[in-house]
C-alpha cells in the first residue's frame, strides 16, 4: 500500500479550495490562502514559496477549524481578525460593518475636495458619523495632518473597536470618539467644514436578497435602514445642513438605488448646492456629495 500523501501546504490550500468553492464562498482560493496565512502566522505571499513544507499538527487542527467555520458562512474577516482598507490593516470584529472597497471612494471623495478647500488658520473640522471601525476616521486623519475627527456611532461596542484602530495607527491627536445618535450630539451650529458619513442603507427588500455571509454575521443595525432604505439619510440631512460652516462639504455613501431620492432629500434641503456624485469601480453611484451654501 502506497504511503499517505502528506498534508504539505500547496496540498492544503488545493483541498481547502475546493471544499469552500462547494460551500459557496465566492473566492476560495483566497480564503483558504488567508486562513492559513493566519494560522501560520506569516505573510500570504510566504505561502507561495513554502508550497512543500509540512505546517505541523497543531497548525493544521487549528487551519480545520477556521475552514470549517468559513465554510458555515463566518466572513474571512472576522475569523482572521482584521481588513485591508485603503492599503492599511484594520482590526474588525462582529461589532462593527467589515469594511468594504466601495467606502474607499468616500475618502477619496472628501480629500478631493479638501484640496480645494480655502486655507484658514486652524484644522480642517470633519465628523464621521456612524464610524464603526472608524476607517474612514483614520485615513482621513493619516492623509489631512492638519485636520482634526470627530468619530460618532451609536454603538459602543463599536466605538470600542474604532478606538483600537485609532490607536493602532497612531491618529489618537487628531481623531476624537463620541457615542451618540447621528449628529443630535451637537448644537445646531456651524461647527464643522466635513459631515462624512457611510450610513445604514439598505432596505428590508434589500436586506432579505444579502448574500448568506453577511446575513446573521455583520451588525443588521449597521446595514438596515428603514423599510425604503433612505431613512437614516433624510435625518442626516438636515442635521448636516445645520452644522456645516457655508462652504463646508456634506459626503455620504449611498446605494445606487438611492441616488434619485437622495437627490432631492438635497435638493428640499436648501442650504446645499447641487448635489454631485462619484461612481465605483462597477461604474454604480457609490459617493453623494453637496456643499453647504
Amino acid at each position: 500500500m502506497p504511503p499517505t500523501e502528506p498534508w504539505t501546504i500547496g496540498r492544503l490550500l488545493q483541498w481547502t479550495s475546493e471544499y469552500l468553492r462547494k460551500h459557496g464562498s465566492a473566492s476560495p482560493r483566497l480564503d483558504a490562502e488567508v486562513l492559513l496565512a493566519e494560522t501560520l502566522k506569516k505573510p500570504r505571499i510566504q505561502l507561495y514559496t513554502s508550497f512543500d513544507e509540512d505546517p505541523g499538527d497543531d497548525a493544521r487542527t487549528a487551519f480545520r477549524e477556521l475552514v470549517r467555520r468559513r465554510a458555515t458562512g463566518e466572513p474571512v474577516a472576522y475569523l482572521v481578525g482584521q481588513r485591508e482598507f485603503f492599503s492599511l490593516p484594520f482590526a474588525v470584529t462582529p461589532a462593527v460593518l467589515i469594511p468594504r472597497p466601495e467606502t474607499e471612494f468616500v475618502v477619496i471623495s472628501v480629500l478631493d475636495a479638501a484640496r480645494e478647500y480655502p486655507v484658514t488658520d486652524r484644522p480642517l473640522r470633519i465628523v464621521d458619523v456612524g464610524t464603526g471601525s472608524g476607517v474612514i476616521a483614520v485615513c482621513l486623519a493619516r492623509h489631512l495632518p492638519d485636520c482634526h475627527v470627530t468619530a460618532v456611532d451609536i454603538s459602543p461596542a463599536a466605538l470600542d473597536v474604532a478606538r483600537r484602530n485609532i490607536a493602532a495607527h497612531a491618529v489618537e491627536a487628531q481623531v476624537d470618539c463620541l457615542t451618540g445618535d447621528l449628529l443630535l450630539g451637537f448644537p445646531e451650529a456651524p461647527v464643522f467644514d466635513f459631515v462624512v458619513s457611510n450610513p445604514p442603507y439598505v432596505s428590508e427588500r434589500e436586506l432579505a436578497d444579502v448574500a448568506p455571509e453577511v446575513k446573521g454575521h455583520e451588525p443588521r443595525e449597521a446595514l438596515l435602514a428603514g423599510p425604503r432604505g433612505d431613512e437614516v439619510i433624510q435625518r442626516l440631512v438636515p442635521q448636516a445642513a445645520a452644522r456645516l460652516v457655508p462652504g463646508g462639504w456634506f459626503v455620504c455613501e449611498i446605494s445606487p438605488m438611492l441616488e434619485e431620492r437622495v437627490r432631492e432629500l438635497l435638493a428640499a434641503e436648501t442650504r446645499f448646492a447641487a448635489a454631485m456624485t462619484r461612481k465605483d469601480l462597477a461604474g454604480l453611484t457609490r459617493v453623494i456629495s453637496a456643499r453647504r451654501l
